[in-house]
Formats: structure tokens, sequence, C-alpha cells
């Protein structure tokens, strides 16, 4: 069973429990019967043999009378229980549905860059170069459908040049000096300092944005 059956199951079963609570409070509540009211204070045979004395059918026993209980009380306590499993329901629903949501290729990205932040110190540059190459030429292969994950920086600058995607062709520039100073950092063991981490960083989100829709959308 899915996890939204799941939650809805629990909210009828909730339902149920509140519905079965308001019967039994109003089944409580219910008509309590009132004492045989007599004529006065004599007792119930004294008052039958007057009233054969006196040549009067004798009279039938009231019946029960109904006296207010708790049903008001009963009835605002279950409804006030309907609408917050209502309420309840719906929000945990809302909230499923939003994260069933698939990501975009470029949300994705854009999460697994700025998941790599805490290693943009000088102590952590070439984790924070390493990981930032395979996010961007991941998304370069998986957008554009070519091969840039098992290519040196060299062999795929110039299959840009062969390549008839101009929009992967126009970012040349911005690949080449991006890709070119993640590799220093991961063979060269030059060490960054934060602002250059940044403006690293920007730069992948400028690229991944801008090629994140096909041309003329």
């Amino acid at each position: 069973m899915s996890a939204a059956g799941q939650d809805w199951r629990c909210a009828l079963g909730a339902v149920w429990r509140a519905a079965c609570l308001g019967a039994l409070l109003c089944a409580a509540a219910g008509p309590v019967p009132a004492a045989a009211q007599s004529d006065g204070p004599r007792s119930a045979t004294a008052g039958a043999a007057s009233a054969i004395d006196d040549g009067e059918d004798i009279r039938d026993i009231r019946g029960p009378k109904t006296v207010p209980g708790a049903w008001p009380l009963a009835a605002l306590i279950v409804g006030a229980l309907l609408l917050a499993i209502a309420g309840l329901g719906v929000w945990r629903w809302r909230g499923r549905a939003k994260r069933a949501r698939a990501l975009s290729l470029a949300e994705e990205t854009l999460q697994r860059l700025d998941a790599i932040r805490p290693l943009m110190q000088p102590s952590s540059a070439r984790e924070f170069g390493i990981s930032a190459s395979e996010i961007v030429r991941t998304y370069i292969e998986r957008r554009f459908d070519v091969v840039a994950t098992q290519r040196t920086t060299e062999e795929f600058l110039q299959g840009l040049l062969e390549n008839s995607h101009a929009a992967l062709a126009a970012h040349r520039p911005l690949l080449a000096d991006f890709l070119q100073q993640c590799d220093f950092v991961k063979f060269a063991g030059v060490s960054l300092a934060s602002p250059d981490m940044e403006a690293l960083f920007q730069s992948a989100r400028k690229f991944v944005l801008e090629t994140s829709q096909p041309a003329g959308a």
C-alpha cells in the first residue's frame, strides 16, 4: 500500500473512532426517566384507592421525561475531532504530493552543487574541485547526450568544437576556465582561496541555469 493510502486509512480509522466516541457520549446523555408524579405526598396505593373511591379510572404511569444531558457538548467534541482529522489528512496529502514531484535535471544538479558548499574551504579545496567537476560533467552528459566524464579536459573541450549543439558550444570559454581550474586543484595540488572557490561555484550555477531550457524555450 502507498504512503498516501496508509495516511487515508489512518484518517478513516480515526474518524470511525471519533464517531464511536460521539455515539457513546450521546448514549450516556440520553433520556433519564423522571420519577412518577403524584398528586400529593400520598403514596401511590393511597392515590389509587382515592381515585377508585371518587369513581375515577386509575391513570397510567407517566412515561419517562427527557432531561437535557451533555449531547451538545458531545456533538461539539466529535465535530472538532472530525475537522482536525480532515485538516491533518489534507496537510499530509499535500506534503507527500509536493515531495513526490520529480526534480528536473537542473534542479537536481543545483541541489548537488549546494551540497558541496561545506567543502569550499582552503583545507578541502581539492575535494571541492573534484566534486564540482564531476557534478558539471555529469550534467553535461545527461543534458546534451555527450561523453564528458570519461574524457580529459582537453579531449572534452576539443569535442565541443565538433559538437553541433549551439548552446553547449557557446559556453565553451566558461567551461574551459571552470574545468581547467578544477584540474589545477585536483592534479597540481593548487590551493584556492575562498573567493576563487566561490567564483567557481557561481560559474557552475550560471552554466546550469543558462542551459537548463532548450534553445528558444
